[in-house]
């Protein structure tokens, strides 16, 4: 083990009194470190005692554990659903049925669905109700009038429109000049679900060239 060093040996008194005054100035340094940390420290002591006493009690909050939602897709576009419709469309207007059965032996060839009373298509030659929505088919080919009329009556319906009134024209321009377009209208009005009966418009809303069509009331 080496030896512990010594203190240096004090020469003279004046050396003794300088010592003991540098340890007074350190035990008084520290004694006033001390006394401002304990005065600090009762200060923020007596802060957190009144901020206690204005709140009052306090709990913790409670926390409900949340769950990440993720975010909803977009909605897709109704391509589908406007091909499916268009294809229904097509098929549901077909230029083969059979309407001879179903028309009224008239000169106007006017037509009511079965359980409709013929005063019906009287007051419908008579003008008696309001014609609210009209279409012009002529010089349409036939698959266009075909499609365009299926949207026409089905737009109609959604609505609530109840009477209209459908140009097909006389089919002069026609090869034969026969109304081909006419008897094609009949035949697609009588296939829609929604035509209660039609008949030839008077002279002034087209006559021979035009329909005045029913429709069946939407239930809400």
């Amino acid at each position: 083990m080496m030896p512990r060093s010594k203190p240096p040996a004090l020469k003279s008194l004046a050396d003794l009194k300088g010592v003991q005054k540098t340890l007074s100035e350190q035990r008084e340094r520290k004694a006033a470190e001390a006394a401002l940390h304990a005065a600090a420290e009762k200060k923020r002591a007596a802060e957190q005692d009144l901020f206690s006493r204005a709140i009052g009690a306090t709990q913790p909050l409670r926390r409900r554990p949340a769950v990440a939602l993720a975010p909803e897709p977009p909605a897709p576009l109704p391509v589908q659903k406007q091909l499916d419709e268009e294809r229904v469309l097509r098929e549901s207007l077909s230029d083969e049925f059979d309407v001879t059965t179903l028309l009224d032996a008239d000169d106007a060839m006017s037509f009511r669905r079965p359980g409709i009373h013929n005063d019906v298509t009287r007051k419908l030659r008579a003008g008696e109700w309001s014609i609210q929505r009209e279409i012009d088919l002529h010089g349409m080919r036939s698959d266009e009038a075909r499609e365009a009329l299926g949207e026409f009556i089905r737009e109609a319906g959604k609505q609530g429109v109840r009477c209209v009134r459908v140009v097909h024209g006389k089919g002069l321009g026609s090869p034969g000049r026969q109304p081909v377009l006419k008897a094609k209208v009949q035949r697609w009005l009588i296939q829609k679900s929604e035509t209660l009966a039609f008949v030839q418009a008077k002279p002034a809303e087209g006559g021979a060239g035009a329909l005045v069509v029913l429709l069946t009331p939407i239930r809400r």
